[in-house]
Formats: structure tokens, sequence, C-alpha cells
């Protein structure tokens, strides 16, 4: 059990460190400068807490990062930070409001043309991508080793074992993707409507809805003649206007309402990646020892999925990592035994 000092230091030094991995890759000088501030903010704040140790006679270690900031930071070096909010969210990172719509009261840029009204809302919607990822490959994972161990309790052959795995792999992947296609497309189709309304909407009644958008930049915290101007100002560009209010008043935005052959393909191969796993060792070897061999890469891998589902809660990697095994072998194990069952009451 960690002392109230020493978790309270860890958690600042981790986060000046997060901090100034975020500036470092920052291409908006703004930006630079306010994530290097908040990393002094948090050096400064871990000061605090390495005085109130040495009252207590609490000797503070050297700082090294730990295995989920390595972990993120790791993630920082191939993704921006917009595209893995969640995370950084998770690791006491703050100042990412810079990376969507919401600003402080009072603070609204003045957009001068469509792509500038998008940069605000960049990363809102792309967010959970690796996130459903990481989901896909445990799904994956998790049906087809239990679908291995089941015919495996059967006492089955491992032509058998190979040919049941095969075909629950590639029925879970068309299924994933067949599911996210048509939840895709249908949310899509339900987006597009919303906007082709909003559309309409602006073309018969363009000072009613210059006057909508006057009262939604009036609540946050805009002056009257300001909200009114500007709101004047994005309705007198159809185009503009159009992307604005879709934004403003839909919270969506037209460049990222979900591609569905994208997301029915990264399901599928999501899926394929974690089903393959508890297969491959019935694909490449033969003996007594391979059932013990997929279990022992089964559990590997479901404790590396844990670890990763961590970062979008906060947790542990060792805590998400080791939950994600107890469940798998609780699934695994079960389904061993109603397969050893059938097969004992078959025979």
């Amino acid at each position: 059990m960690k002392s109230p000092c020493l978790a309270g230091w860890l958690e600042e030094k981790h986060s000046a460190y997060l901090y100034r991995v975020i500036a470092s890759r920052e291409r908006q000088a703004n930006r630079r400068v306010l994530f290097s501030q908040l990393a002094d903010e948090a050096d400064k704040q871990a000061g605090l807490w390495e005085r109130e140790a040495q009252k207590t006679g609490l000797q503070l270690p050297a700082y090294r990062p730990g295995l989920r900031v390595r972990i993120v930071a790791l993630l920082l070096r191939f993704f921006e930070p917009c595209r893995i909010k969640p995370i950084l969210a998770a690791t006491k990172i703050r100042g990412l409001s810079v990376y969507s719509c919401k600003r402080s009261p009072g603070y609204h840029p003045l957009p001068e043309s469509v792509e500038e009204v998008g940069v605000s809302h960049q990363g809102v919607s792309n967010s959970g991508g690796l996130r459903a990822a990481v989901f896909g490959v445990n799904d994956g994972l998790v049906s087809v080793a239990c679908l291995v161990l089941g015919v495996a309790g059967a006492a089955s052959g491992q032509e058998v074992i190979v040919l049941t795995g095969v075909a629950g792999l590639m029925a879970g992947a068309f299924s994933m993707a067949a599911g996210e296609y048509v939840s895709m497309r249908t949310q899509r189709e339900m987006f597009e409507h919303q906007i082709d309304l909003e559309r309409e909407d602006l073309a018969q009644y363009p000072q009613e809805e210059a006057h909508e958008l006057t009262l939604i930049y009036m609540a946050r915290g805009m002056q009257a003649e300001e909200a009114k101007a500007l709101a004047s100002r994005m309705v007198a560009d159809t185009e503009l206007g159009l992307a604005t209010l879709t934004r403003e008043e839909l919270g969506l935005n037209p460049d990222e309402l979900g591609n569905p052959w994208v997301a029915a393909l990264s399901s599928f191969l999501s899926f394929l990646l974690g089903g393959a796993i508890p297969l491959l060792p019935y694909l490449f070897m033969h003996g007594p020892h391979v059932l013990r061999i997929t279990v022992a890469l089964t559990a590997f891998s479901l404790f590396s999925v844990g670890a990763v589902l961590s970062l979008f809660s906060g947790k542990s990697p060792w805590y998400g990592g080791l939950r994600m095994l107890l469940i798998g072998a609780a699934a695994g194990t079960l389904t061993y035994m109603i397969g050893a069952l059938v097969g004992v009451s078959v025979a």
C-alpha cells in the first residue's frame, strides 16, 4: 500500500512526463507552450508532495515512468494526442479541450472557412477507433479460444478442432463485419437525414437559424452583439453556415460520419487477428502438448489485451491484465467442461 505522499507524487510526475511527450509531438506552437506549462505545473505539485513526504521522514525515490506511462508514451509516438484522448484523460492529462469543440466561457475563435470550423472538432468521433480495434481482437480471442477448448474437451481429434476453429473464426469475423457495416450504415443514413433537414431549414429560415446559433454562442459566454455578428457571418455563407449549424446544433462533424466499409473491414481484421491466436498451435504443431501450448498462448494474449484496455479506464495494467485473464480462464474452463460432458454423453 503506497503512502498518500508517494501516490500523489507519482501521479504528478507521471502527468509531467506525459505532458512533455505531448509537447514534443505537438506541431502547433500554442499547444506546445500549453503542455509545457502544464508539465511545469505538475512538477510544482509534485514538489509539494515531496515536501509533505519529507515532513513525515519519507524519502522519495528517483522518478521512473511506470509500465502504464511507458505504454501511453509509446502510443503518443504513433498517434496524435487527439486520436487517443480517452487514454490521456484516464491518465490525468488535462488541457485536452484544445482538441475538441468545447471552449472556455467567453472564448470562441472566428472561423474563416469550413476547414477552420472543422479544426475545432477534429478527433472527437475518431478517438474510439483504437479502443474498438482492441475490443475486436478481444472478442475474436475469447470466442475462438472457447470454441477450441470446448471441442478439445469433447476429446475430438486435432483435425476436427482445426476445422471447427477455422469455421468459427471465419463465421465470427464475417458476422462482426456484417453487423458493423449495417450498424454504421444505419447511423450514417440517420446523420445524413438530419443534415438534409438542417440544409432545408437554412434555405427556408436563414434568420431563425442565425438566431438559434446566436443563442448557442451566448450560452457559451459570448456577449450578445458579438454572438449575433458571428452567427450572421456564419449563415451568410451557405456552405459555411450548414457546416457550422451541423456541428453546433446537431453535434456532428460532416467529415466524420463514419465509413461503413472501413468499419466492417476493421472489425473483420481485428476479430480475425484475435481469433487466430488459439488456432496457431494446432495449425503448426502436433502432439499431446498442443492444448497446453494453446492455453498458455491464449492466457498471455488475454493478459496483454486486458493491459491495453486498462489504458482507457485509468486502472493499473496489471489489474486490467489479470482481470481479463481470470474472465477468459473462467469462460474457457466452463466451455471445456461442457465439451467434456457432451463428449462423454455422446460416446
